[in-house]
């Protein structure tokens, strides 16, 4: 039998110390929320790995070091209102549960989100409201948010959700490589009504579907 409460003090202190992961409060909400709770039964064990896990339907639980290095970029206060975009089962949205006043997570799989409703309530996370919508439209209606998580990668951040940061507001997510190669994780700032974002570092996190840019024009 794994033991998940080893486990996860190993992948804090053997995944996430070494990587620059130094936020105490970041660090303690990912050292209490057990993370197997938010993945089916057959792949708990691998719930403290060093690497994205497959949820099905092009889907992925982000690799925990890549996620907290977001989330740290992302630098949450207690009085944030934050949306966390394509949030599958809802660990993410969790982390940042503990860390900000309250979580707006969007999730266009019906399966996901239900299973996240279902482990956000057992865990008693009372400041999350999942949203069922199209998480590259983001949900403009309990906007803007000073913090925004896209919950894997993609090719470019929608214009929908950018118009969605507060001033002041942060948006980190990773950026990938139509290529395919490595992706890059970003971190953006909207200041005085402009948005701008900087590379902070290299991540294969696989690409989301539906959020692929439209094709442009070639002549």
């Amino acid at each position: 039998m794994t033991d998940f409460a080893l486990a996860r003090r190993n992948m804090v202190d053997g995944q996430l110390r070494p990587n620059r992961v130094t936020n105490a409060a970041l660090l303690a909400a990912i050292g209490e929320l057990p993370r197997e709770r938010f993945l089916p039964e057959g792949l708990k064990s691998v719930a403290y790995a060093d690497d994205d896990v497959p949820l099905g339907n092009g889907r992925f639980m982000m690799e925990p070091m890549v996620l907290a290095r977001l989330i740290q970029n992302l630098q949450p206060q207690p009085d944030d209102k934050a949306l966390v975009a394509a949030s599958g089962r809802g660990y993410g949205a969790a982390i940042l549960a503990r860390l900000v006043k309250s979580v707006v997570a969007v999730e266009n799989d019906g399966s996901l989100a239900a299973t996240g409703q279902q482990t956000l309530r057992e865990l008693g996370v009372t400041n999350v409201q999942l949203t069922a919508g199209q998480p590259d439209q983001g949900a403009a209606a309990s906007g803007p948010y000073d913090v925004i998580l896209i919950e894997g990668a993609v090719q470019e951040v929608s214009r929908a959700i950018i118009d969605q940061l507060a001033e002041g507001g942060r948006l980190a997510t990773v950026v990938a490589d139509p290529s395919g190669a490595l992706g890059v994780a970003h971190l953006f700032v909207k200041q005085g009504g402009v948005t701008s974002g900087r590379p902070l570092f290299d991540a294969g996190t696989p690409s989301l579907p539906g959020f692929t840019p439209p094709p442009k024009f070639t002549f």
